[in-house]
């Protein structure tokens, strides 16, 4: 039997979205109010969508206490109440915007989950604003 399940999660995070390459007037005019020389902040939210087929002997597709410890260690506590811009390795040389944030969590996540799973992320920059990858 196929089957998904989700994981929501939660980190509160700043940045600034600006390149480096273009003048301050043109980030203004790209970025706006995103563009903050002092950065602002998102209370984002995440889910995580694993699908595949579910296990006969355990009846689980995925141990969700497993997935849950996944993303608080290497989602959670990597950018929660982190500035983006500054205190991350992955944004240092790209621009935070929520698609690359979202990208960069699907790669981390691929890159600790079974390729028998299927793996979808969706972070919600604001209840209104949110991207998903895959698309």
């Amino acid at each position: 039997m196929r089957i998904a399940v989700f994981r929501r999660a939660h980190f509160n995070a700043a940045h600034r979205l600006y390149n480096p390459a273009w003048s301050d007037e043109k980030n203004q005019e790209v970025f706006g109010l995103c563009n903050n020389p002092n950065y602002h902040g998102h209370n984002y939210e995440l889910e995580v969508k694993v699908a595949g087929e579910v296990d006969p002997v355990t009846g689980y597709l995925i141990d969700l206490k497993d997935l849950k410890d996944l993303i608080k260690k290497e989602v959670e506590l990597r950018f929660d109440h982190k500035n983006l811009n500054l205190d991350t390795e992955e944004f240092r040389n790209l621009n935070p915007t929520a698609e690359n944030i979202c990208f960069v969590i699907w790669n981390i996540l691929r890159s600790h989950l079974d390729e028998r799973y299927d793996l979808s992320v969706r972070l919600y920059e604001t209840p209104r604003n949110y991207v998903e990858y895959p698309a």
